[in-house]
């Protein structure tokens, strides 16, 4: 078990904050819960962070998504337990958080725009963002 290195969300309370009015924002927003929360999870297990991976996989069982998902998510390629919305928004979740390699390109991008709206993407971009950056504040400190 690790030890928290620095309490960052006291300390840094003014920054800490509106980062989560920012999830908040985002949950009522236009996007489907289930695809922010499947994104979050997503993300987390592409940066390894263990307590983002607890919470979002509560999160998702309270929304009746099944365990099977959840189980094949790591593999969601290869796996046909996901939609095509699904497919899409996870495709960029790892593209976005996987940028240094990837660069976003138009062959992920692409797929978005048949399922999603402007808004849509673009809020789905920010929650990927905020999830990295929740993520990168979680490991990096220890949490």
């Amino acid at each position: 078990m690790n030890t928290l290195r620095l309490p960052y969300f006291t300390l840094s309370s003014s920054v800490m904050e509106p980062m989560v009015a920012a999830l908040s924002a985002l949950e009522k927003g236009p996007l489907d819960n289930v695809i922010i929360e499947l994104a979050f999870l997503r993300v987390s297990q592409i940066n390894g962070c263990a307590y983002c991976l607890d919470m979002h996989s509560k999160s998702l069982r309270k929304m009746d998504v099944s365990q099977t998902k959840l189980d094949q998510l790591a593999g969601w390629q290869v796996s046909h337990a996901f939609s095509e919305r699904e497919r899409a928004a996870l495709a960029w979740a790892d593209s976005v958080t996987l940028i240094a390699a990837t660069g976003a390109p138009d062959s992920v991008y692409e797929p978005l725009k048949a399922q999603f709206s402007d808004v849509e993407i673009s809020e789905l971009t920010f929650a990927i963002g905020l999830m990295n950056a929740f993520n990168r504040l979680g490991v990096g400190m220890r949490q």
